[in-house]
């Protein structure tokens, strides 16, 4: 968002490597929802997968910045930190090793029969439901809408990757379950290219040491795991913002949960829940 306003461009090397480390956070994101909502649900093996694989991930970051969570490496105008030696290599051996894994992961409840009964026709958002309440990120394609802020108002350079977007066709818990999973797919497509494609060049626009946008306002959306986050910002033309405003996916999402939970079993407002991936944090900020 405030590159926008500063009408600053990340340079193409900064750039590819903000979408590789992106879309590893989106699987890692999805792995800890997969995990958590298994072990919500019943299914506590798929917990221990999952996060067999996230933690490979998160030895990326490590190496990369020095934090495992509390990742902050983007900077206006592009980056902080050059990638360190070995990280392609890093990042292709996982991607490599990654496709085997999902398949052991749909090994356990895609074919389930309780997982099944749990998730099927359970939490049945429609398509147009989905739509008037607000719901973003993979609850709404999941209900049938094929959105993703990626391909309708691409940002870095993600129009220059080939990747699908998943679509559900029922709504319910299930398919959610589904399109979260192909997501990851995706997701390592989208790493695939990147990595093998990493221009060469600085990785920091110049930018001034102290920053002032010109007044006015502006708002940037981005396809963050759980749906869309954006930033609303009002520049008065000083160093400091006059106001900012967040768009979080969690508590748009979770508004939907009245309209999910109608005529299920208490034992089923779990199960919905844990398909909206909210992060309460955010909501209750």
């Amino acid at each position: 968002a405030i590159e926008k306003m500063l009408r600053v461009e990340a340079p193409p090397r900064a750039q590819y490597i903000r979408v590789i480390l992106t879309e590893l956070n989106r699987i890692t994101s999805h792995l800890l929802w997969l995990g958590t909502h298994a072990l919500d649900i019943g299914a506590m093996t798929v917990f221990l997968y999952a996060f067999r694989e996230r933690e490979e991930i998160l030895k990326i970051f490590e190496n990369y910045c020095g934090a495992r969570l509390t990742t902050h490496v983007f900077r206006i105008g592009g980056l902080e930190y050059e990638i360190y030696d070995g990280f392609e290599d890093q990042v292709r051996a996982f991607i490599k090793d990654f496709p085997k894994k999902i398949a052991e992961y749909e090994q356990l409840p895609t074919q389930n029969r309780i997982w099944i009964g749990r998730t099927r026709g359970v939490g049945v958002l429609t398509r147009e439901e989905a739509i008037e309440i607000g719901v973003t990120g993979p609850c709404l394609r999941a209900s049938g809408l094929d959105w993703d802020i990626r391909k309708s108002n691409p940002y870095a350079c993600y129009s220059e990757f080939d990747f699908d977007v998943p679509v559900g066709e029922y709504g319910d818990t299930y398919d959610r379950y589904l399109v979260r999973m192909e997501e990851m797919r995706q997701s390592m497509r989208i790493v695939s290219q990147a990595v093998e494609n990493i221009p060469d060049g600085p990785i920091r626009a110049k930018v001034g040491k102290i920053i002032k946008p010109p007044v006015g306002d502006v708002y940037h959306s981005i396809e963050a795991p759980k749906g869309e986050l954006g930033y609303y910002i009002v520049s008065d033309g000083s160093t400091k913002p006059y106001r900012i405003r967040v768009r979080p996916p969690s508590f748009v999402n979770l508004q939907a949960l009245k309209q999910m939970v109608k005529g299920h079993m208490v034992a089923d407002v779990v199960a919905v829940i844990g398909t909206l991936d909210i992060v309460l944090g955010e909501i209750d900020r």
